[in-house]
């Protein structure tokens, strides 16, 4: 029913939308979505060409997601990269039929606007903040700060990757790999 453009660009808004207000890469969100790099930067354009993301060149430059993921739909997505088609008028031209649709046609209309009410009715926020055990779309991974306090400890919630405890006790985390990092204390000088 989607075309595999539209499935690519639901992935990386999605991403984009977990990560809301952090620019990422075209390469990390090709990565993270399992989207073929050169096919993503097409499909990139699209979405900044049709208001959905920018793009920010430089050093912490990427794409971000324009608008709040409570604003975007699934439409809005779909309908940026490979529209959904309606029959308005008797595809086969037949004489007679115009704008009075046969019972098939009549049928597969229905359906495409079933399938575009849905897509407008549904959020990215929602989709992110559906209560389930599996992530929308494709498996990346969620960074999310432990303390607040401190930026450098973190948790990943992927399969395989270690815990917060192995980054506390100086442990590297890099991908699904844990290396074990060297830490120095410097002697607090005391105050009289």
């Amino acid at each position: 029913m989607l075309s595999q453009t539209a499935e690519y660009a639901l992935r990386a808004i999605v991403f984009l939308a977990d990560h809301h207000g952090e620019p990422k890469t075209a390469e990390m969100i090709a990565e993270t979505s399992k989207v073929p790099l050169g096919y993503l930067a097409k499909i990139l354009q699209g979405l900044a060409r049709n208001g959905l993301i920018v793009s920010q060149r430089g050093l912490h430059g990427g794409f971000t997601l324009l608008r709040s993921p409570a604003d975007v739909t699934l439409y809005d997505v779909v309908q940026a990269t490979d529209p959904i088609s309606r029959i308005t008028t008797c595809p086969l031209n037949l004489p007679g039929h115009g704008t009075d649709l046969c019972p098939l046609h009549r049928r597969l209309d229905n359906a495409a606007l079933a399938v575009e009410t849905a897509f407008r009715r549904t959020t990215i926020s929602q989709l992110l903040s559906e209560p389930t055990s599996s992530r929308p779309l494709c498996n990346f991974p969620r960074i999310t700060p432990v303390n607040p306090a401190s930026a450098a400890v973190v948790t990943r919630k992927t399969a395989g990757a270690k815990t917060a405890g192995a980054k506390a006790a100086g442990a590297k985390i890099a991908g699904n790999k844990t290396t074990a990092t060297k830490t120095t204390k410097k002697p607090i000088k005391k105050s009289r």
